[in-house]
């Protein structure tokens, strides 16, 4: 098998690099967005929900910690 960065025989040590500096490479390019796992853009949900449209917390019956609470 050969390295993904440089095609030279993998290292078991760095599989499936051959050494720690393709490894760090390859972590690079991810760190920085040259690779992406496909998938919808970012913003594309949030435009899908209509804004001011939601329940709010009364509706969905959630309630605020303090309210329904005594307190002395």
């Amino acid at each position: 098998m050969a390295c993904p960065i440089c095609s030279k025989p993998t290292d078991p040590k760095f599989t499936p690099f051959c050494s720690r500096r393709c490894a760090d490479v390859d972590l690079s390019r991810w760190l920085k967005g040259t690779y992406a796992i496909p998938g919808a853009p970012a913003g594309e949900e949030d435009e899908a929900r209509p804004s001011g449209g939601g329940e709010s917390s009364e509706s969905s019956g959630l309630r605020s910690p303090d309210k329904g609470m005594d307190r002395e």
